[in-house]
This record gives structure tokens, C-alpha cells and sequence, in this order.
């Protein structure tokens, strides 16, 4: 299949890394707004061509899929002309500004009779994975609670460029900050609720420091608590807490598993059967085999060159691709997609004014 990316900013580097690893495609072209973006990527990783025209790259190119890796404040209008031109879209999150629009991306897509898959790739790392066998296989039982935590760092490069400019596209959306990241901690949530109405409660504010900036007044910590029929959840996004972790708890009524995305690790945690003060001692010990077994299958990855760091992501791409060329579902059901994006929306629509979003 023949690949182009439109949007060349610090993302696409990483599916322009994952793309090349894979057989049977090949990233033919590149475009950005700016021509410069464009062609530092096509020089850095030998891609073929370089634009700053979609309709143009589109036109010339034959494109099968293209993955689209701007702001999403443009991602409908170029899935529009991406779908047009006959090409399947594989786009970043968020997947747009608003619910409805997310519908509407989509319902455009399913007119077309294309295919479209969003970047969730922490949930194709191997412990998501192993998760979903888990689940399935009834080890857990009934979920009863979820847990889903993603941290940040204000410090980082990304950070301090958002923080520094007033402009930047970040700030541009409904829920700013929160918007550009929320995807990650509730599409780890969206798989265990049950259908029907959704209840949410966020709590939004802001932690740093005051600055003399009126425009600077962006909350960064966000608490929600969510309810969907017997099942609830609390989704947290913090800005502050060290080291930042990014994990995930689910509590069943049989056992409790905890996923950590950042040390690539699954423990189970089972309900103790053993009595008195022994039943105490045993925990520790069985946890610490979960983890030295986790670190073998890691180092095990390692050694196969199967452990870097958009692992999921190639992983996402490649049954992606496979969806289209074996006529197969696409990998993320699109209900889920627009449940995520619902709540989303739900959030910002419930923070008040007074939370400056």
C-alpha cells in the first residue's frame, strides 16, 4: 500500500518510524502548511516527496492511506478530501473539536466506504494486550472500578512551548490542555462501561503558580468520576505528581490487575486465601514474581528489538493495515472512538466557566 502523511510536526516522526518498519507499504510522501516541515522530514528519512499542497499530494500520489497528523481542529476537512480521493485515514487524537463533529468525520468516512483508525497506541502495548486476554478470560470477574491515571510534565519541551505561547493550537480548544490528552486515560475507561447513559463529575483547577499573564489561566490537574450502570471509574490527568506515571487499575469481583504503561508491566492481584499472618507474608512474594516475570518478558522484547517506545504503535498500524487489505474490522470499534469523544465533550460542557477552559 501506498502511505502519505499530512501534518510533519514532532508526532510524525514516530509514525514515519513505524511505518518503515513494516512490510508490504511504503511512506511515499509528506505534507505540511510549511514547506520547511515538510522537507526536513523527507530528507531525514528518505521519504520520496514533499508538499505543502494535501490536494495536490492527494491528486499526484495514489495514495491508499493517509495518516493524518495536524491540529484536529483540521482533521474533518482533510478526512473530507482524503476520503474523496478514495484514500482510508488513520488520524491522531483528539479525533476532532467536538462530538458532533467526530460523528460526522466518521459518518463522511463510512459514506465512502473507507476505513479509519485513531492513534491510540498505548492500548496495543503488550501488557494492554495481555489485559484484554485477561478480561475475556473471566479471571477478573464482573469489573466493578476503574482506574485510569495519565501524568504530564508542564516542564517538558512540549510543555513549556504551550506554556510560552498564547497562540499555540493548543489553546484553541474547548478543553485546551485537557482536550489534547484526555483520549488517553478514557479510552482505557470506554471498554468496561456498560451501555446506557453516562453520568460524569469533573473537578478541574489550576495548580502552578500565578503569572502576570491574563491569558495564562489554563487549569492543569483534572479529577472526573464516571458512572455507567454497575460500573464506575475516575479518570485523572495531573500536571504535578512525580514521577509521572501512566497506569491503569481494573477491580473486578474476583481479582484486581494493574497495568503500568510506562514500565511496561501487568500484575494481578489475587484474593488472598491462605490464613492469619502467613496470608500477609505471601503478597509481597507474589508480586515481586509477577514483576521479575514481567521483566524477562521485557528483556525478551529487548533482545528482539520488540521494546521501543511506539511499540504499540506499530502494532496499531500494522492490524490497521491489515483491516483494509484483508477486508477485516478496523482494530478500534468506532463506538468506542465516539463515546470517548461524547465524554469529552460532556466534561468541558460541565466545568464552568469559572474553570477557564
Amino acid at each position: 500500500m501506498r502511505i502519505g502523511i499530512v501534518g510533519c510536526g514532532k508526532i510524525a516522526e514516530g509514525h514515519v518510524e513505524e511505518i518503515h518498519k513494516i512490510p508490504a507499504v511504503q511512506l511515499v510522501a509528506v505534507c505540511d502548511l510549511e514547506p520547511i516541515m515538510a522537507e526536513q522530514l523527507s530528507v531525514r528519512y528518505k521519504i520520496p516527496k514533499c508538499y505543502s499542497n494535501f490536494q495536490e499530494m492527494l491528486s499526484r500520489e495514489a495514495l491508499d492511506v493517509v495518516h493524518i497528523t495536524t491540529p484536529p481542529q483540521s482533521h474533518l476537512s482533510l478526512t473530507c478530501m482524503a476520503t474523496s480521493a478514495g484514500c482510508h485515514v488513520l488520524v491522531e487524537k483528539p479525533l476532532a473539536m467536538t462530538y458532533s463533529n467526530a460523528k460526522l468525520l466518521i459518518d463522511t468516512v463510512e459514506r465512502a466506504g473507507r476505513k479509519l483508525t485513531i492513534n491510540y497506541w498505548p492500548n496495543f502495548e503488550r501488557p494492554a494486550l495481555d489485559l484484554k486476554e485477561i478480561v475475556s478470560s473471566g479471571v477478573l470477574g464482573d469489573p466493578v472500578h476503574v482506574e485510569s491515571y495519565l501524568g504530564y510534565n508542564l516542564a517538558g519541551a512540549f510543555g513549556q512551548a504551550l506554556l510560552a505561547d498564547m497562540d499555540h493550537w493548543v489553546h484553541r480548544l474547548p478543553g485546551k490542555l485537557f482536550q489534547n490528552n484526555l483520549d488517553h486515560v478514557l479510552n482505557k475507561i470506554v471498554h468496561y462501561l456498560p451501555d446506557g447513559d453516562v453520568e460524569i463529575y469533573p473537578l478541574a483547577y489550576r495548580r502552578r503558580a500565578a503569572t502576570a499573564s491574563i491569558a495564562d489561566q489554563m487549569p492543569d490537574e483534572l479529577r472526573v468520576i464516571v458512572r455507567a450502570g454497575n460500573v464506575s471509574a475516575y479518570a485523572t490527568f495531573c500536571s504535578h505528581a512525580r514521577p509521572v506515571a501512566h497506569f491503569l487499575r481494573v477491580y473486578g469481583t474476583k481479582n484486581t490487575v494493574h497495568v503500568d504503561f510506562n514500565a511496561r508491566t501487568l500484575v494481578l492481584e489475587v484474593d488472598q486465601t491462605v490464613p492469619s499472618a502467613l496470608g500477609r507474608l505471601l503478597p509481597a512474594y507474589q508480586q515481586s514474581r509477577s514483576y521479575m516475570r514481567q521483566a524477562i518478558i521485557n528483556f525478551k522484547d529487548f533482545a528482539r528489538y520488540n521494546f521501543n517506545f511506539f511499540a504499540g504503535m506499530n502494532r496499531l498500524f500494522t492490524q490497521f493495515y491489515s483491516s483494509i487489505t484483508e477486508n477485516k474490522p478496523v482494530p478500534i470499534p468506532y463506538s468506542q472512538i465516539l463515546r470517548v469523544s461524547w465524554m469529552m465533550d460532556e466534561i468541558f460542557r460541565t466545568l464552568t466557566p469559572g474553570d477557564n477552559l
